[in-house]
């Protein structure tokens, strides 16, 4: 495995410091639908994703979900690792959205290597800086858009995931990845049916007019 895919500061590092990560690390396969990580007390390691698709979410006491962000190929979780971070607790779940595949780096390695070395203390403070971004963007969202923009915004996300225009997802899916109930989503879906946003069948979404659900998203 080349990690410096994953590493930008890979060649900052002391060859010992490489070594250890390459001995330390193994690789998991993971069927869709499987849980990886659930809870802030777990702490599965550092997780780089070589292929497939990682949906990372919170649920609310009455088991409400809603999806933070998506992990996909040569992204990195730091959130499965939470403990190699002091004071850090976030209660998230990770689960495989398509069959994926995974190194993993054990957590009391990553820390004890990150303690030592600054670049790739740096580097790992510059993810958990962009994780929080992504989940401020996703509050932002929630709290001063409209949901029909939201929707749009995540069928024109999902398209670009999938690089199709025809999303083979349940209502129930999308109002788990937005956190609402399925029969909002639905709602909203039939009223973009009505206006030629999209067309519904059982288990898929068809966006048809692409420009207009984008030009929606963005308003």
């Amino acid at each position: 495995m080349n990690f410096s895919e994953f590493f930008p500061v890979w060649d900052k590092l002391k060859i010992e410091e490489r070594e250890k990560i390459k001995a330390s690390a193994f690789d998991r396969t993971f069927r869709k639908g499987t849980l990886l990580h659930r809870g802030s007390d777990e702490c599965t390691g550092l997780l780089l994703i070589r292929s497939g698709q990682i949906r990372a979410y919170t649920t609310s006491p009455d088991g409400k979900e809603i999806t933070l962000y998506r992990l996909l190929e040569r992204d990195i979780c730091l959130f499965s690792a939470s403990c190699i971070i002091n004071s850090l607790s976030f209660d998230i779940t990770l689960s495989a959205e398509k069959n994926s595949e995974v190194t993993v780096i054990p957590a009391d390695v990553y820390k004890k290597l990150m303690n030592e070395s600054a670049p790739l203390a740096n580097f790992t403070n510059e993810i958990m800086a962009s994780r929080f971004s992504d989940v401020m963007w996703l509050i932002e969202q929630i709290m001063w858009k409209s949901f029909d923009k939201r929707l749009a915004a995540f069928l024109i996300e999902e398209s670009n995931i999938e690089e199709s225009l025809t999303l083979k997802i349940t209502h129930e899916a999308v109002g788990n990845h937005m956190g609402s109930p399925r029969e909002v989503v639905t709602r909203m879906l039939k009223y973009f049916a009505d206006e030629g946003l999209v067309t519904l069948s059982r288990g898929t979404i068809a966006i048809t007019d692409p420009q207009r659900l984008n030009s929606l998203a963005l308003s």
